[in-house]
């Protein structure tokens, strides 16, 4: 199970928006569904108030949809939201990873290295297609690239960094699910973290912008395959 589920004591609308947040990110809904309170009373067990505050929260982050007395949907799919993400991953992460490798001390160091060897390890196991996003690689990435992030003296600018992170996440899972073939970020990651435990800003700020932009480039092409499989 995954740990954003382990709440057991915890409210229940932070429980409701836990899973559902999960389920959003994890693909469970097709972008686009209409999020019915009564369906989703059914399947998680919530009561319609906590539902509603939980969803009203996925609808902060961008990830559902409120329509004025239609009720919530989960976001679509498109390039220009992709773009949009893009383009504020681009402004946000930069400039965080520029002030962590300012600020950083040698625990953040050894939580870099430590958080790239475990997804290393996992990456080294994977095969071809879809199983590149399971559910273990995800968390292992998320905390990767958070770690590198964790040195900003900004906790709202790390707290809209993982916020965007996760908002690709879904993007990441629909190039997964539709790429021909795997790739592997196992260099790319490495390459990253070398630039940031020299100390070298500017590589590292570079490697991270080619690194976002390429999530945007793999669901472009899955997108065009997509299109062309409908004609």
């Amino acid at each position: 199970m995954s740990p954003a589920l382990s709440l057991n004591h915890a409210p229940l609308s932070e429980q409701a928006f836990a899973q559902l947040r999960h389920a959003v990110l994890a693909g469970a809904f097709e972008p686009g569904a209409k999020l019915k309170i009564d369906e989703l009373q059914d399947s998680y067990g919530f009561s319609s108030s906590p539902l509603r505050e939980a969803l009203n929260r996925l609808s902060q982050e961008g990830l559902v949809r409120a329509d004025d007395r239609k009720g919530f949907r989960v976001a679509p799919i498109s390039r220009e939201d992709l773009a949009d993400i893009t383009h504020m991953r681009l402004m946000v992460d930069v400039a965080a990873l520029r002030e962590s490798i300012l600020h950083g001390d040698d625990a953040w160091e050894a939580a870099i290295v430590a958080a790239a060897h475990r997804l290393a390890k996992v990456e080294l196991q994977l095969g071809e297609g879809p199983k590149v996003l399971n559910e273990t690689w995800t968390g292992l990435h998320r905390d990767y690239h958070l770690a590198l992030l964790a040195a900003c003296p900004s906790q709202r600018q790390r707290a809209l960094c993982a916020s965007l992170f996760d908002q690709a996440e879904r993007y990441r899972r629909y190039s997964a699910l539709h790429r021909v073939t795997h790739h592997n970020k196992n260099k790319s990651h490495r390459r990253l973290m070398d630039a940031v435990l020299k100390g070298d800003a500017d590589t590292a700020c570079v490697l991270l912008a080619e690194h976002i932009r390429s999530t945007q480039i793999n669901v472009e092409a899955a997108l065009q395959r997509f299109e062309a499989s409908q004609r």
